[in-house]
């Protein structure tokens, strides 16, 4: 019985992660873009930096290599009281810049937002246009952002997300790249199938209407991850929403360094997965019970059996990681993928043993409980 259960359970398993890769390679339900509105808006760009002194220099210069006129940009960038020269840093990168910069010191919070949210609670009532482009410190971005960005926000859409990839020259930088665009490809064919999952807060726009209605970040409850939290807002406000998978939105990340510093990151993820729907919730409960039933085939069958199912899953799990990778922009190394195997297990292990054991999130040097 254990073995039948077990079995079936993985063959659904295999099934649905089929459909979505197929899903997802023939972009069943993505809306089109359309035309950019004649002329141009102007739009800003909200940046939230905390102790970014490092990174700062490499988002900024994707900033001023935009195609999208200067003179038609507002970059805000909001210093969450820094201890490095966060401010002098930025000012220097930004130095001889066509359109509009400056640093706006954070120094109170203001109703319920804390950290990052707090800044763009302030970065929001300092911009001066209609469109809020999100990004953070870490983040270089394609010259098409503005744009591409823009020709989905079409009437009635209040937040558009693109697509996130981390990019590093070692093997732990590339599995967790690995590890987003496969997220994002499975959160893109739920999105594209009209179901609403989240929004990318290092790659987003959100029109000034949405956020107003739903109050901004200082009339929302407090989360560590802000951007679900307001994301929910605006589609609460009746507003729709847009994810993008393509190269020209496609944002690089600067990778994780550390194992316990990954660990800290996806335990903050967490939050936000904690306050997805429920039908969500359970069908992501699904996805991560494969490993169990694994060991279940491997136990009640033998190994071979169990090789056997593995396989099959490192096969369609990674003919979606190729259709994410190309329609990225990028070439997936098919190498990696029985690595990726290691690295999926040990951090499903870490973040069990994070959560029992690490209390609340520590984020950019301040703890929540």
């Amino acid at each position: 019985m254990v073995l039948f259960l077990c079995s079936a359970f993985l063959v659904v398993w295999l099934l649905g992660m089929a459909y979505a890769a197929w899903c997802f390679a023939t972009r069943r339900g993505a809306p089109p873009a359309r035309p950019l509105p004649a002329p141009p808006p102007r739009v800003s760009v909200l940046i939230a930096a905390r102790d970014e002194a490092a990174a700062l220099p490499r988002c900024l210069a994707s900033l001023r290599a935009l195609h999208y006129p200067p003179e038609l940009m507002e970059v805000l960038l909001g210093d969450d009281a820094s201890a490095d020269g966060t401010a002098a840093v930025a000012a220097a990168a930004m130095q001889g810049y066509a359109g509009q910069f400056r640093v706006v010191p954070i120094a109170a919070n203001w109703g319920q937002a804390r950290g990052k949210a707090n800044v763009l609670a302030h970065l929001a009532k300092e911009a001066a246009t209609e469109y809020f482009f999100i990004t953070d410190a870490d983040i270089s971005l394609p010259p098409t952002w503005i744009a591409g960005l823009l020709a989905h926000a079409a009437p009635g859409v209040g937040t558009v997300t693109g697509i996130t990839a981390v990019r590093g020259p070692r093997l732990f930088h590339r599995l967790q790249g690995l590890d987003w665009l496969l997220s994002l490809s499975l959160v893109q064919m739920v999105s594209d199938l009209g179901r609403p999952v989240t929004a990318m807060g290092n790659n987003m726009l959100v029109t000034r209407a949405a956020y107003e209605a739903t109050g901004g970040y200082e009339a929302l409850p407090f989360s560590v991850t802000e951007d679900f939290a307001l994301f929910k807002a605006t589609l609460a406000q009746g507003y729709g929403f847009r994810n993008v998978f393509a190269p020209a939105v496609r944002a690089d990340s600067l990778p994780i360094l550390t194992w316990a510093g990954l660990l800290k990151q996806r335990r903050r993820w967490l939050k936000g997965v904690e306050a997805l729907p429920l039908r969500l919730r359970l069908e992501l409960a699904f996805f991560s019970g494969f490993w169990l039933a694994l060991g279940g085939v491997a136990w009640a069958g033998g190994p071979g059996l169990g090789l056997g199912f593995w396989g099959l899953k490192v096969l369609v799990q990674g003919a979606l990681a190729h259709f994410a990778h190309r329609r990225a922009g990028l070439r997936l190394a098919w190498r990696l993928l029985p690595l990726f195997e290691l690295y999926t297990i040990a951090l499903t292990v870490g973040l069990v043993g994070y959560r029992l054991l690490g209390g609340g999130i520590v984020w950019k040097g301040r703890r929540y409980e």
